[in-house]
C-alpha cells in the first residue's frame, strides 16, 4: 500500500489587472469631464494694450483679424464677404452666443468695423474687441 503523500501541485499566482484598469478608465473619464477646453480664433494676433475693459470670457465666437488683414474665424481664413453667413452659421449652433474681435494692432480699423457689422446683420448684438491689460 502506497500512500498518496504527493503534494498537489500549486497554481502559479497571477495578479489580476481587473481592479487597476477599472482606476484607470475612471480616471480618464474624470480627467475627460473636467477638461477645458480653449477656443481658439486661428491665428496669433498682438492685441492692443487698453487702461480700461471689462472681462468677457464666455465669447462663443472668436474672430481673428491679422496684421495683414486676413479674417480667422474657427481656425479657417473666411473671406470678408462671407463672414455674416459664418457667423450666421455658428450662432445657430448657440443663439445666445456673443462675438469677440481679436484685431492685431498693425490690422485696419475698416476690417475691425466690417467685422462687426457682420456680427450685427447676422443678428448679435453682444459684440467686443478684445485687448490686453496695461
Amino acid at each position: 500500500m502506497s500512500r498518496n503523500n504527493a503534494k498537489p501541485e500549486e497554481e502559479p499566482q497571477a495578479i489580476d489587472l481587473t481592479p487597476m484598469l477599472d482606476v484607470v478608465f475612471i480616471m480618464l473619464i474624470f480627467f475627460i469631464v473636467t477638461a477645458t477646453f480653449i477656443k481658439e480664433a486661428g491665428k496669433e494676433v498682438t492685441r492692443p494694450d487698453a487702461v480700461t475693459g471689462d472681462s468677457k470670457p464666455n465669447a462663443s465666437i472668436l474672430i481673428a483679424i491679422g496684421g495683414d488683414n486676413e479674417i480667422w474665424i474657427d481656425k479657417k481664413q473666411v473671406d470678408p464677404r462671407g463672414v455674416v453667413k459664418v457667423i450666421e452659421r455658428m450662432r445657430a449652433d448657440n443663439p445666445n452666443g456673443s462675438v469677440s474681435i481679436q484685431a492685431d494692432t498693425k490690422a485696419k480699423i475698416e476690417f475691425v468695423l466690417e467685422v462687426a457689422n457682420a456680427a450685427r446683420e447676422a443678428g448679435i448684438t453682444d459684440v467686443s474687441v478684445s485687448t490686453e491689460e496695461k
